[in-house]
């Protein structure tokens, strides 16, 4: 095999769809009413687990043009997944599977694959160049069905193996996508056909790996014995062969095939509640693959393999029930000690947290979710609450030209509600901003939810919001009104993992209480650690710089995968705000401000008293929330660039450097003219490869700040 450094180290080619599984387990296909949206198909499915396991894989494939084929293109490159080979087919749709869970065995399953992209790869498809950028080439049984697709495949396969790649083939065999049961019949997982046992027979011999279950070895040896099977399987290859055998676990043969399975070596399983075993073949499949091109040897690749099967027929799906490579360490350095993993706290805890879709290095949120204080308002101007929506549209427009004059890609959001706030809320949708919306009912204490059970609300949210969840909280408190408020803050949290969606807890000390120590955020914090509640945000008041540093600690040793705090405003003034972001500058977990009344009280009053139009209102609340940006970013050292209407940049002197978190700058370039900027880019750019280069090395994040020194 070619030893030679490549930049990817799989290329997966097959099947790749839209899985649509059905919410209701137990329930027949005709009576399902809800259903949930995954990556799809075998390989995509293999591509999305060798990603989110350290390979660095690509999928090899045809989607739609259309929102299905974007949605899987955005689920590969989310997770590192080279997508250069992806073709947009626009002539076809998208792939699509519906499919059911009616038991442990059971999935009624519809394949729409009539013309659809992926079966309409051809060898036009497959460039070299790009096949020898890989250490190895996978395939999925399905597209050697057909002739345009097999030719395809077939001519990757030939590019592989004469330039000493690596190549495995999952036999992944459907019947229904051969041809040999009805079209609705997607579910029949064997049945005998000299005709596919031939054609699979007549490529066996490019591979040097062949994964399958019994029954799919039944299908390519020919033989309804899977010892039988697999020595017909042998004379055709000498590959390695690796027979899954269910929850027992899967046999190697990487010889000759023996008479008996006593005289095999079986690398056991892991034992689970089963959910469904959908889903189980790509996930071993996907194991398998990163322990075999990392060459750890068959026993570790099989521990690999056996253990990610294991979890996803513990959950709903496939892709998004595939572990982390993270996830499946920490599982593997403890699976003695943890027989239910489909249980365990800690792994269910790190699955949700290791496949987050989106990082928030910096956040500035401006926060419009106010309801009493905003019809307190509307109420004292004479005006009917019904201008309220209207002016959160206006403030959705006065954060969005903020964000772009401050350059706050990846770095903006808005917390709004949908009591008055639900047009902004749909406006900013699907635009990549960080969307917090309440679930309290304004100033409750004990807590109360404004709409409800949190199950009943959180059905109809986009996935991409964040609850968030206000509760005045004191650890004086009588005992009754704590567990009140504990037991209502854990269903919170727990429905929060049931949807998905991230939960960002806002605490704040009663004002009813004369005892505000600040000490006792510390106090609280830990409580709800206590409890197992571990929200994906905190949002907490400006505390001293000590407080923050013990705080910090805290989260620390609690959930090192918390996203972070954010700092609230009380409508307190900016001069203060100032320092309570100077106090806080240099704690690692406080990631920015969710600020409100600071930013649009003023103007909103005015607003609504008629004394400021729509594009005087909108030009006073952007300067407040720049302001604010401002204040933050000068904290942590960083300045903002501004732009003219134009678009130009402008400032006296710049500066670019490269950090690695925890490390001093790698770098620095000054720049006294910005007409000078193109050609320090181009240098610094060169040095920017190396610190990336470096940090991937050593697992750190690398930071590129461009700063305005006056």
């Amino acid at each position: 095999m070619s030893t030679e450094k490549k930049r990817l180290d799989v290329i997966c080619i097959g099947r790749i769809a839209v899985d649509l599984y059905g919410q209701q387990i137990g329930a027949r296909l005709e009576d399902m009413s809800t259903f949930a949206k995954y990556l799809g198909g075998s390989s995509g499915n293999v591509a999305y687990g060798t990603a989110i396991q350290g390979l660095k894989s690509a999928m090899l494939a045809r989607v739609g043009d259309e929102h299905n084929g974007r949605f899987l293109r955005e689920e590969l490159n989310r997770v590192g997944c080279n997508t250069d080979g992806l073709i947009t087919d626009k002539q076809r749709l998208t792939g699509l599977v519906i499919l059911g869970i009616k038991d442990e065995e059971t999935f009624p399953l519809i394949f729409y694959r009539d013309n659809c992209a992926d079966m309409a790869l051809v060898p036009e498809d497959i460039d070299e160049d790009f096949i020898t950028s890989s250490r190895a080439v996978a395939v999925t049984g399905t597209h050697l069905s057909h002739p345009q697709t097999r030719a395809a495949v077939l001519k990757a396969l030939d590019i592989a193996k004469r330039n000493g790649l690596r190549t495995a083939l999952d036999i992944d065999y459907r019947p229904v996508l051969w041809g040999l049961t009805s079209l609705g019949d997607g579910e029949t997982r064997f049945i005998e056909s000299e005709q596919v046992t031939r054609q699979l027979q007549e490529v066996i011999h490019y591979f040097d790996l062949i994964v399958g279950t019994e029954e799919e070895f039944h299908i390519a040896g020919g033989s309804t014995d899977t010892l039988t099977a697999l020595k017909n399987v042998r004379q055709a290859t000498q590959a390695t062969l690796v027979c899954k055998r269910g929850p027992l676990g899967c046999v190697v043969f990487e010889g000759d095939i023996p008479d008996s399975w006593e005289q095999t070596k079986l690398q056991s399983g892991v034992r689970v509640d089963v959910l469904n075993v959908l889903g189980a073949g790509d996930a071993f499949m996907s194991g398998l693959l990163r322990g075999w091109l990392n060459d750890e040897g068959w026993e570790q690749a099989c521990r690999y393999a056996n253990a990610c099967g294991a979890l996803v027929v513990s959950r709903h799906g496939c892709a998004p029930a595939m572990p982390t490579k993270e996830e499946l360490d920490d599982f593997l350095s403890r699976d003695k000690e943890v027989k239910r993993p489909d249980l365990d706290a800690r792994l269910n805890h790190l699955h949700r947290v290791t496949t987050r879709k989106q990082q928030w290095p910096e956040l500035n949120v401006f926060a419009f979710d106010h309801r009493k204080q905003l019809a307190d308002m509307a109420r004292e101007a004479g005006v009917d609450e019904s201008k309220i929506p209207a002016l959160k549209v206006l403030l959705l427009k006065a954060a969005e030209e903020a964000a772009r004059e401050a350059g706050l890609e990846n770095k903006s959001g808005i917390l709004a509600d949908t009591t008055y706030g639900q047009k902004a809320l749909n406006a900013i949708t699907g635009k990549g901003w960080w969307i917090g919306r309440p679930i309290e009912m304004p100033s409750s204490r004990p807590l109360r939810l404004e709409h409800g059970n949190i199950g009943s609300q959180l059905i109809d949210w986009p996935a991409e919001h964040v609850v968030k969840c206000l509760v005045f909280y004191h650890p004086h408190d009588s005992a009754e009104m704590r567990k009140e408020q504990d037991d209502l803050v854990l269903d919170v949290w727990n429905g929060c993992n049931k949807s998905g969606h991230e939960l960002l807890l806002e605490v704040i000390l009663p004002e009813s209480n004369p005892d505000r120590n600040e000490a006792y955020y510390l106090e609280i914090l830990s409580h709800f650690y206590q409890m197992g509640i571990q929200p994906d945000w905190w949002k907490l008041p400006p505390l001293s710089a000590e407080s923050w540093q013990a705080i910090s600690g805290l989260i620390e040793q609690q959930d090192p995968h918390c996203r972070g705090i954010l700092l609230l405003g009380l409508d307190a003034p900016e001069e203060k705000l100032k320092a309570g972001f100077a106090a806080a500058a240099k704690a690692p977990w406080v990631k920015g401000f969710a600020v409100g009344r600071t930013i649009f009280g003023q103007p909103s009053r005015q607003w609504l008293q008629g004394e400021l139009d729509d594009e005087a209102l909108v030009e006073k609340v952007k300067g407040n929330y720049l302001r604010l940006i401002d204040y933050w970013r000068a904290a942590r050292g960083v300045v903002r660039q501004t732009k003219t209407a134009a678009g130009r940049r402008h400032s006296r002197r710049f500066y670019l450097s490269a950090h690695i978190s925890g490390f001093q700058p790698f770098f620095k370039i000054t720049l006294f003219q910005r007409d000078a900027l193109d050609n320090a880019v181009r240098v610094a750019l060169r040095l920017l490869l190396v610190v990336a280069w470096q940090s991937n090395l050593q697992r750190q994040q690398f930071t590129v700040d461009f700063r305005q020194d006056h």
